[in-house]
C-alpha cells in the first residue's frame, strides 16, 4: 500500500521560505493528483495547493503568488516563499479520489499522514 510522507516543515520568520517535500512510500503516486493541505490549530483542514498528472495546478486563494506546487516521478513539492504567521500549521499531502484535470475542487481521500508542522513567526 502507498503511503504519502511529508517532510521540510519548521521554523522560519515571517517573509522567509520553506520547501516540502511529498514523496511516496511502497510505490507510485496516485494518477489522479496529488495535493497539499493544512490544518491550524483549531481549523478545519484546506486544500492549499493542487497538481494533476498532466500538471494543472489549483491554490488557495491565501497563498497565490507565494506557493507554487510541482511534482516529478519522485516527489510533489511545495515551495513556499513570503511565509506570514498565518500559513503555520501542519501540512499534508493526499492524493487525490478522483482524477482531477484542473476544473473544480478535488476531493481527497479520507486517509491522512502525519503531516509536517509549519511555524512562521512575526
Amino acid at each position: 500500500q502507498v503511503q504519502l510522507v511529508e517532510s521540510g516543515g519548521g521554523l522560519v520568520q515571517a517573509v522567509g521560505s520553506l520547501r516540502l517535500s511529498c514523496t511516496a512510500s511502497g510505490g507510485t503516486f496516485s494518477s489522479n493528483g496529488i495535493g497539499w493541505y493544512r490544518q491550524a490549530l483549531g481549523k478545519q483542514r484546506n486544500l492549499v495547493a493542487g497538481i494533476s498528472l498532466t500538471q494543472k495546478t489549483i491554490y488557495a486563494d491565501s497563498v497565490k503568488g507565494r506557493f507554487t506546487i510541482s511534482r516529478n516521478n519522485a516527489q510533489v513539492v511545495l515551495q513556499m516563499n513570503s511565509l506570514k504567521p498565518e500559513d503555520t500549521a501542519v501540512y499534508y499531502c493526499n492524493s487525490f479520489r478522483t482524477p482531477w484535470f484542473g476544473f473544480g475542487t478535488p476531493i481527497p481521500y479520507d486517509y491522512w499522514g502525519q503531516g509536517t508542522q509549519v511555524t512562521v513567526s512575526s
